[in-house]
């Protein structure tokens, strides 16, 4: 009984369509009210009708009904060229433009700023970092091979087994960035159980990605600690740095 209700329902090629016209229409609606509820829900609900669209045609094709098959045929392949071409429109929009996110930012002159110290072009830190003797926990930050990537360095003395990672913030709105990747992309695992101060950090880069190439601003960086044994996390140490982001 339900097989014969679905094939009654693929015989009619014009049921699909309307379905798909319907959420097609409505995916539109939510992208342009921008309702991040709506938006995902009409994307999944469209993806459903191009399901059923698909299905449709495949039987259209099947039982030789060549207009209601071509027509579903071309809503289909319409559906990916418009999204094709929807990204590629904002893929150019977004070069010509570039990001404006650090549009209006400025750089505080009444707080201590650090820039990042360039990498060699092997990709190695400065000799001259090696050199500096240090007594107390320190943390620097390197620009790697493109501006908005970054690796960094930790200095510190003894402390417990854990793992260290970094949180930032953009310094005049306390903006959090790239809040999702970067504590992941800046685990380092660390222990000093001597009386001496060892050196930690990165050995491959990380991504800030809010911004873009020539427009810098002021980021505050901290440095937090996760215990091995499930203790207390804890910041150890914060600088302010001028970066810029990512062009994406």
């Amino acid at each position: 009984m339900k097989e014969n209700k679905i094939v009654k329902y693929l015989e009619k090629w014009w049921v699909p369509f309307i379905f798909w016209v319907a959420t097609f229409a409505l995916y539109n609606f939510g992208e342009l009210l921008k309702i991040s509820f709506l938006r995902t829900f009409s994307f999944k609900l469209l993806v459903v009708g191009l399901v059923v669209l698909l299905f449709s045609t495949v039987y259209q094709f099947y039982k030789k009904k060549w207009f209601g098959a071509l027509v579903s045929l071309f809503a289909i392949g319409g559906t990916f060229v418009f999204f094709i071409l929807v990204a590629f429109a904002m893929l150019f929009v977004e070069t010509v433009s570039g990001d404006q996110w650090a549009d209006n930012l400025k750089i505080p002159e009444n707080i201590p700023i650090s820039n990042p110290l360039d990498t060699e072009m092997d990709g190695n830190r400065p000799d001259s970092i090696f050199k500096v003797k240090r007594k107390e926990i320190d943390f620097q930050l390197y620009n790697s091979f493109q501006p908005g990537l970054y690796e960094y360095d930790l200095w510190t003395p003894r402390i417990e087994s854990g793992k260290i990672y970094l949180k930032a913030y953009e310094i005049t709105q306390n903006y959090k960035l790239s809040e999702d990747r970067l504590p992941e992309t800046t685990l380092v695992e660390i222990s000093n159980q001597s009386d001496t101060i060892m050196k930690f950090g990165t050995h491959t880069n990380f991504t800030i990605y809010e911004g873009d190439w020539g427009k810098p601003y002021a980021a505050r960086f901290e440095v937090w600690f996760k215990p091995e044994n499930n203790g207390q996390e804890r910041k150890l140490f914060e600088r302010n740095y001028k970066i810029e982001g990512w062009m994406h």
